[in-house]
């Protein structure tokens, strides 16, 4: 469904409940501003890193051609457009110190930029390092040196570290490619290349991440994609970062081929907390600045005390359920665009 139609749905379940009309004219002015909410991402790492891979890989799109463009001195941080996602790609680092310089004070630049309300106009930085290589020397500086000295202070949740590649991190050995996973020596390997990258980063900066390590598969053009692992992983972990406000872009910017998302560690479902996430998001969104508590008996009928975000999802009809974590719809209606994007999962 269209980004537009998601918002007509939750109009529409507004205005047909009997809530009074100062909450519900509140309700539809904050799902206005939902609708033109921009999330912008910044993905940054060495050439070779696969940060084309990763946006074809979540996003179905071409736009990032892998392996194909300019010479990777020439190349600016480039900007692609996918309804209100908006990801800047940022030229690969490691090709020669002249133009590391000139790529990071362009990041750096970036960085500085604001919007129109005067805040930072990047709001996650997605760094991909290469799980098939030891030397991140490039990466490190990057990250320690350009990126987290121009977040500014109390900004250190706008950076993910993610490392790509992890079915090549012990040159290909110890990857079950049947079931598309790592056994327990790489397992313990990535494990162990998660620990170092993070304890090297809180060493240089006192900044603490959490990476995680993923494989986005690889697509040359005109071939199959490979199966990714773990990309629902890094989905999860991007919307986690995500503004609370702005999680809804990506219910129509998402890869909807079932095949990328089959494949991940398992620790957690994924898919189930990324929906609950996402859904959570936009009734308190929805909801915020509205008395929706003292309207529960007059709009639902419904006795006794209900929490404020399972009131609005009943405004909205959304709610997770059943044992697959499928979108069940409560009352007026159901997210139609969300419910066909998760039905995937």
């Amino acid at each position: 469904m269209e980004k537009k139609k998601i918002y007509e749905t939750i109009e529409n379940d507004v205005m047909n409940t009997e809530l009074n009309e100062e909450t519900k004219r509140r309700m539809l002015r904050n799902i206005m501003n939902l609708k033109n909410e921009k999330m912008n991402i910044m993905i940054v790492g060495a050439t070779g890193c696969g940060k084309s891979s990763t946006i074809n890989a979540l996003f179905d799109t071409e736009i990032a051609k892998v392996g194909i463009g300019a010479d990777p001195e020439t190349m600016e941080i480039k900007k692609y457009e996918l309804d209100n996602l908006i990801l800047w790609d940022t030229p690969g680092l490691g090709d020669g110190k002249e133009a590391d310089n000139r790529h990071a004070k362009n990041i750096i630049h970036k960085l500085a930029e604001v919007d129109a309300q005067g805040k930072a106009l990047i709001d996650l930085v997605l760094v991909i390092l290469d799980g098939s290589t030891r030397d991140l020397g490039t990466s490190y500086e990057l990250i320690n040196n350009v990126i987290i000295p121009n977040l500014g202070s109390g900004n250190e949740n706008r950076i993910l570290v993610a490392i790509n590649q992890a079915d090549m991190a012990m040159k290909g050995r110890n990857w079950d490619y049947d079931k598309n996973e790592p056994n327990s020596r790489l397992k313990a390997f990535l494990d162990e290349k998660v620990e170092s990258v993070k304890n090297r980063i809180y060493e240089a900066t006192g900044v603490k991440v959490n990476p995680i390590y993923y494989s986005a598969g690889f697509k040359e053009e005109g071939e199959m994609q490979n199966r990714p692992y773990n990309l629902s992983k890094l989905l999860y972990y991007i919307v986690k970062a995500t503004p609370e406000e702005k999680r809804a872009v990506y219910v129509t910017t998402l890869n909807q081929d079932e095949n990328m998302w089959k494949d991940d560690d398992e620790l957690i479902d994924y898919a189930k907390e990324t929906k609950r996430t996402i859904l959570q998001s936009v009734m308190d969104s929805a909801s915020e600045g509205a008395d929706i508590g003292g309207e529960i008996g007059e709009g639902f009928g419904t006795a006794g005390a209900v929490s404020t975000g399972e009131t609005v999802g009943r405004v909205i009809g959304t709610v997770v359920g059943g044992a697959a974590g499928v979108v069940k719809g409560i009352g007026g209606g159901i997210i139609d665009g969300i419910k066909d994007f998760f039905s995937l999962w």
